[in-house]
């Protein structure tokens, strides 16, 4: 099958002709479907902190004690069956997601008895509040209120019923706040993983190979920890990853599942699959959630194959995967991870004003785009644009909504971070060869855009859906200035 964004070149091949030109089958490897099947694999996953950090979060119901009467919700409310049916739905998204929660038995049914679950939550620094109205009425507002201007981040769930606007409008706006005034239980959900996503990305631990220098920083506002190390280290590393086995087996996989291969030989994919096998052993070693690399300042004037395999596979698997020691892509990738299960796209920005369209160009892209649980998009293996190493190359369908985000970190902004967020739909991938740049390349038309050649941001993050509503939601409720483009 051709893939008519790169067109074939005189170093192209067929699928079959290349496997059988240039890689052997595994000792043991098994044909299905002419297809080959890779060996077991040891699967990548985070190892550090973050994974094994359990968020919590305290949740509590708000009403009368007496009856509904005539006031709203009014007795035609059924404030009993409410907190039955919205405790059963706490308790399976907390399991759903990986979430603990101490859920009050009974409901807030006082002023006093809210400040003192509120301080309560503040004392044992949880990492977020639910309060889920049943009643608009006496203590039900001003309960919601004093959990809003607290420390401690709050979801606040509204069933239609429970609230004018008179009663949201005060709180609307606030930072440290997400509140969901509808039926649909879904948003309340998200709010929960917000708070899960954040604590995950406050425990996590990021390896950043960069230098000489051994150290460990915390990041400002956000609380990721960066761990350096040498990259010397990754080179005595790579060298030590033997071929065949696993190598073998992961290179033959990308293979018999690319479309075709143009440019890279066997070698350079199995190369590519040893910066991954090296970059998996090193997350173990040092314990860490994530990883980054000054790749072209690490390995550029070296043999040792530059990290785009590597990186392509361990965002398909979930792992956040930042190029260039990026520190501000690494808390977009690991957001966009925790919040919406599926991989972003690291890119530069490219203006293209003949179709007023920005273009992401990179030569690191994830294949699983519409989710780690989903089949990969459909790629093709080609060589990085300095005609070197091996990269898959995925192909975006035309027509896809797409959120593009990027963080801008607290020490660039003199203050707190700033989140950029856009959304758009994907047009087509641009062909490269001929074009210049990243075999990667993403044409964008964004959404009231039309002069893009002043965007704001670089290495901004494309990923699948139309997320700008749950990005503004997440950064007021963890204080983080959105700046929608």
């Amino acid at each position: 099958m051709k893939n008519e964004s790169h067109p074939d070149t005189g170093t192209g091949c067929s699928r079959r002709t290349f496997v059988a030109a240039s890689l052997s089958v595994a000792t043991g490897g098994l044909l299905a479907g002419g297809r080959l099947l890779a060996a077991a694999e040891q699967p990548v996953k985070g190892a550090g902190p973050a994974a094994r950090y359990t968020p919590r979060m305290k949740a509590a119901f708000v009403r009368r004690k007496e009856d509904y009467g005539i006031a709203w919700p009014g007795a035609i409310y059924d404030g009993a069956a409410a907190f039955k049916q919205y405790r059963e739905k706490i308790g399976s998204a907390a399991k759903a997601l990986g979430m603990e929660i101490d859920a009050r038995a009974e409901p807030i049914y006082s002023e006093e008895e809210g400040a003192q679950w509120v301080a309560q939550a503040e004392t044992e620094r949880v990492d977020g509040l639910l309060l889920v109205m049943l009643d608009r009425q006496k203590h039900a507002w001003p309960t919601a209120t004093r959990a809003v201007d607290s420390p401690v981040p709050t979801i606040i769930f509204s069933p239609i019923g429970t609230s004018f606007t008179t009663n949201t409008a005060p709180l609307a706006r606030k930072e440290g706040a997400y509140i969901a005034s509808t039926d649909d239980f879904n948003q309340a959900v998200y709010g929960m993983r917000m708070v899960r996503a954040s604590a995950k990305l406050r425990e996590a631990r990021f390896l950043v190979i960069k230098g000489d220098e051994s150290k460990e920083v915390r990041m400002a506002h956000f609380g990721t920890k960066m761990r350096y190390i040498p990259a010397q280290t990754f080179l005595d590393l790579y060298r030590h990853i033997p071929a065949g086995g696993e190598t073998e087996s992961i290179a033959d996989e990308y293979v018999s599942h690319a479309e075709r291969v143009a440019g890279p030989s066997g070698k350079d994919v199995e190369n590519g699959v040893k910066s991954y096998l090296v970059a998996r052993r090193l997350l173990e070693q040092e314990e860490a959630d994530g990883i980054t690399m000054d790749c072209l300042g690490a390995l550029g004037a070296t043999q040792v194959s530059l990290p785009c395999i590597a990186w392509s596979r361990m965002l398909d698997h979930g792992v956040p995967a930042a190029c260039e020691a990026d520190l501000g892509a690494c808390i977009g990738h690991a957001l966009v991870q925790y919040l919406f299960e599926r991989p972003g796209f690291q890119q530069d920005p490219v203006a293209d004003t003949s179709t007023q369209c920005l273009i992401g160009a990179h030569c690191t892209c994830p294949t699983r785009l519409n989710g780690f649980s989903e089949p990969p998009e459909p790629y093709f293996l080609s060589h990085h644009h300095g005609n070197r190493d091996a990269v898959p190359v995925p192909k975006w369908r035309a027509g896809q909504r797409v959120t593009v985000m990027d963080v801008v970190l607290a020490q660039e902004t003199q203050g707190k971070p700033r989140m950029i967020i856009s959304t758009g739909t994907v047009v087509d991938n641009v062909s490269v060869p001929p074009a210049g740049g990243c075999v990667v390349s993403v044409r964008v038309k964004l959404d009231g855009l039309d002069d893009l050649l002043a965007y704001p941001g670089f290495h901004q993050l494309f990923f699948y859906g139309d997320y700008k509503r749950e990005l503004e939601a997440y950064c007021r409720l963890f204080r983080i200035q959105a700046q929608v483009v």
